[in-house]
């Protein structure tokens, strides 16, 4: 026999042993439970079933109290539970009944009397206990509606109260919830105070996850001046004794260190140990710190300013272009970022396109990734094909229209107001093409110096030569922009879809306040004709779809598209700048019906004829208009003569 067969026999063996003993245990528990009087169990003495699976403990309330009912026994478990929680929790008794009047008290189906009224028991309950009590979750929110419906008096009261309390309670998970309702509800007089109490903490607050949003909602709620007196302490120490800067006129950083003397390296020093644990912990939510950030790249050096784009390049930069200066941040990093690094920027938008898209300030950055990206491809994979299945969302969105207007027409001033131009152009100082072209300099400086030295040296230089390759570039991208644009628009069918989507809802487009000016766009072909000739049939489609909404009879149930004052403008536009779809419209609408709509807005639409600079277009028109015209019917702006 194999010496394997050897070990299975005895094994078999050990377990037929094993369950006999079992057998005998059974039996001989059975003869003494039947002796005793008690229900007969098929475990072992052991506590093990036959099976070998250990058996689960019965608690000790069913021990104890075996011939209680399963109610009673959960009565008994509760009464314990509550009984351990008083030895724990000082004040369970009073948190408790505090519970109870909350629940009354946060009706909506109650009088204002009545509220009051449970609202000042209440207080009176907790009167000299509330810095106490304020950390716990029931205490918290029962404060939090006392506050919001208390009266004068007694929200004074429970300032008063918790005035010395407030940086711990700003550290509290629940307690926070408390101090941020204390400043929406402070009176005029009391809100200075209760942001002067945070003077000498911002910096350590916005390191606590919690701390942070008690100094992002007083810098929120606070006027110019507060805010500026909060900013300081992330400036410099010595910002921090005088009280009496926070009234300057001077806003920006560069401005403050001129006028006081303020040394940019203490300033550089002090700013980066304030910052860097704050984006280490990712606490980069606050518009207070996108607005300290943007401040710190004003005046840093190259390698603090690289530094600051590599940490945020990524997933991070998603949660801070919500605001103003995160957007200009945003639009920072993609400028002077590597492309290892706009690489990261891309992926960390992947999910969150729609939305930025649809955000004010979050448009502008994606407006800047497809102007400066030279990777069309992952921008093709991420950002459009995100922005595709929501076509008809963003088209009548003021700010989802932005990246598509970006394609079809860079950086128009229509769609772009000035302070959105600047914020594109804007540049790190330290990055600049000015410093660029210095650093460049002085390279050379140190490779002809090499010449003279030895080879040390020149291995000294290569190093340095080789660190400039990877330059921060403030120009943006090497790739040609009309070719950037024609592989993200018309190669990625970003752009058939578009015009698909226009065809659709042309009539809801022209009506639209918004949506116009994607369909004019459209329809002109975009800058540089870019979706022509790929597109030449669908844009015939769309320029006879709106020939037919126009040749349609007057209606009383709806405005017709001639007589509408948003589409009537956008069909005029179109007259004077496309002669292929000013001939369509013609044919199909205007020839034989000019006299009907020579009257109100559509009058516009008509006199476009005789005002195009297009002679084809003019002469298809003239013969049926120009009596109109010598009859007065028809009138032609004079600030547009005709051109003959």
């Amino acid at each position: 026999m194999a010496p394997n067969d050897k070990s299975q026999t005895l094994k078999k063996r050990k377990r037929i042993a094993g369950s006999k003993d079992d057998a005998t245990e059974i039996s001989n528990f059975k003869k003494k439970s039947k002796q005793l009087g008690k229900p007969v169990s098929g475990k072992s003495v052991s506590g093990k079933p036959v099976s070998g699976k250990p058996v689960k403990k019965k608690p000790e309330i069913q021990a104890k109290d075996g011939q209680l009912s399963k109610r009673e026994l959960l009565k008994v478990a509760k009464e314990r539970a509550e009984a351990r929680k008083k030895k724990r929790k000082r004040h369970f008794t009073l948190e408790q009944e505090l519970a109870l009047l909350w629940e009354k008290m946060r009706r909506r189906n109650i009088s204002k009397e009545e509220r009051s009224k449970f609202v000042s028991e209440a207080l009176e309950k907790m009167k000299g206990k509330i810095p106490e009590i304020a950390g716990s979750h029931i205490s918290s929110r029962v404060l939090q509606t006392c506050v919001k419906y208390c009266s004068d008096a007694e929200r004074d009261a429970i300032y008063e109260e918790l005035k010395p309390h407030l940086l711990t309670l700003s550290a509290s998970p629940y307690a926070v919830h408390l101090v941020t309702k204390m400043f929406d509800n402070a009176s005029k007089s009391q809100l200075p105070k209760l942001i002067s109490l945070l003077h000498g903490h911002v910096a350590s607050l916005l390191r606590h996850s919690v701390g942070s949003i008690v100094v992002e909602h007083a810098y929120q709620m606070g006027n110019a001046t507060h805010k500026r007196e909060l900013l300081m302490e992330l400036y410099s120490t010595e910002l921090q004794l005088f009280k009496d800067l926070a009234n300057m006129k001077e806003n920006k950083i560069i401005d403050l260190m001129s006028k006081l003397g303020l040394k940019k390296s203490s300033v550089l020093r002090h700013m980066s140990t304030v910052l860097q644990p704050v984006l280490e912990k990712g606490i980069v939510d606050h518009s207070i710190i996108h607005k300290a950030l943007l401040e710190f790249l004003s005046i840093a050096d190259k390698l603090s300013a690289e530094d600051i784009i590599k940490q945020l390049s990524g997933a991070l930069l998603v949660r801070m272009i919500h605001t103003k200066e995160g957007s200009r941040i945003g639009m920072l990093c993609v400028k002077h970022g590597s492309a290892k690094e706009r690489k990261k920027l891309v992926k960390g938008v992947k999910g969150h396109v729609g939305k930025i898209a649809q955000d004010h300030c979050g448009s502008l950055v994606l407006v800047s990734a497809l102007s400066i990206v030279d990777d069309t491809k992952l921008v093709t994979k991420i950002i459009i094909r995100e922005l595709q299945p929501i076509l008809k969302e963003l088209v009548y969105d003021k700010s989802g229209r932005r990246p598509i207007l970006q394609l079809l027409h860079p950086y128009c001033q229509r769609y772009l107001s000035l302070d959105d131009l600047a914020s594109l152009n804007a540049s790190i100082p330290s990055l600049s093409a000015k410093a660029i072209e210095d650093d460049e300099n002085h390279g050379e400086d140190k490779l002809a110096e090499s010449k003279d030295y030895g080879e040390g040296d020149e291995k000294e230089v290569d190093e340095h030569m080789e660190a400039e390759e990877d330059i921060h570039l403030v120009k943006g991208g090497k790739k040609d922009p009309f070719v950037r644009r024609q592989e993200l628009l018309v190669k990625s069918g970003l752009a058939e879809s578009l015009v698909d989507v226009c065809i659709e809802s042309a009539e809801e487009l022209l009506k639209s306040n918004f949506g116009r000016e994607v369909l004019y766009e459209v329809a002109t072909g975009g800058v540089d004709n870019i979706l022509r000739p790929t597109l030449d049939d669908k844009l015939t489609s769309l320029y006879e779809k709106m020939a037919t909404l126009a040749a349609e009879p007057k209606s009383e149930e709806s405005e017709h598209v001639l007589e509408n004052f948003h589409s009537s403008r956008t069909i005029r536009k179109l007259v004077l700048d496309c002669p292929d779809f000013a001939s369509i419209l013609w044919k199909t609408a205007l020839n034989g019906n000019s006299k009907i709509w020579a009257e109100g807005h559509s009058a516009k639409v008509v006199a476009a004829f005789m005002e195009s600079s297009d002679p084809k277009v003019r002469e298809l028109a003239s013969k049926e208009l120009q009596p109109l015209i010598d009859g007065g019917v028809l009138k032609i702006p004079e600030t547009k003569p005709l051109e003959k």
